[in-house]
């Protein structure tokens, strides 16, 4: 079964991240998937809305760390940088469903959603700094612009994960409800949405947007450099070696 699966029904087009026993980590071909789905739904007028869902128990474990480190993201080509610029550029209403643990790009991903459903086990957390890393996906803008910068700053050099209802106090979630019922619920304002016009729809998020759409992608590209750079530095390397070996990382010499 497919790690990725795309359903298509009424004008809405369902992403849904199918890895549970992996933890919906995300692998280069996940990515892949993803950003060819947005980019086809974009270009397809029969495709009014976009829903990104997980499992009732987690929305994703962000990287596949096996994968990721295998052949780790080089330029704005890679496949995540491809997904991240075509979830922060897609011109038609996006939707997320979220029950439990969504990590680093399972949460930044959500700062370029239009509305994001929250089941009450969702757990959010950034930790790139405890990876000996930076964050990605323009949230080194839109956290501190969402939450303020003492609480992102919290959020981003901590690391600690902050739970559903701290999500809907901050703006990041629009409703929390029972696990089982997230992905219901984020289907339903899809259907409600994609009975209104489309064109509508596109220009109303297009306004929204616009006033800061440079200012995201420049800084995507620039938290791409730093990324990269990072992740040949020796904090990173200890950092993910920890994690493989299952141990406590040591930066004391780094």
């Amino acid at each position: 079964m497919s790690d990725i699966l795309i359903h298509t029904e009424a004008g809405v087009l369902t992403i849904t991240l199918n890895r549970p026993e992996r933890k919906n980590s995300i692998t280069r071909a996940m990515y892949t998937a993803m950003a060819d789905a947005l980019a086809g739904a974009d270009s397809d007028p029969a495709i009014k809305v976009v829903v990104v869902q997980g499992h009732e128990t987690i929305f994703s474990a962000g990287n596949d760390i096996g994968d990721f480190l295998s052949r780790p993201p080089a330029g704005g080509e890679s496949p995540a940088a491809r997904f991240l610029q075509g979830i922060a550029t897609f011109s038609k209403p996006l939707l997320a469903a979220v029950c439990g643990p969504a990590v680093g790009v399972g949460t930044t991903m959500l700062l370029h959603c239009d509305l994001v459903y929250a089941g009450d086990n969702a757990a959010f957390s950034t930790p790139f700094v405890n990876l000996g890393l930076c964050p990605e996906a323009a949230s080194s803008l839109l956290i501190p612009q969402m939450m303020g910068y003492h609480r992102a700053a919290e959020a981003l050099l901590l690391g600690e994960p902050f739970m559903a209802e701290a999500a809907l106090e901050i703006g990041l979630v629009n409703r929390v409800v029972p696990p089982t019922e997230a992905n219901g619920v984020a289907q339903a304002i899809a259907r409600k949405l994609a009975a209104k016009p489309g064109s509508s729809l596109i220009e109303t998020k297009r306004l929204m947007k616009k006033g800061q759409m440079h200012l995201v992608l420049q800084q995507m590209a620039e938290e791409g450099a730093s990324f990269a750079r990072l992740l040949r530095e020796p904090a990173a390397k200890e950092a993910f070696g920890a994690f493989m070996e299952k141990r406590k990382p040591d930066f004391t010499r780094v």
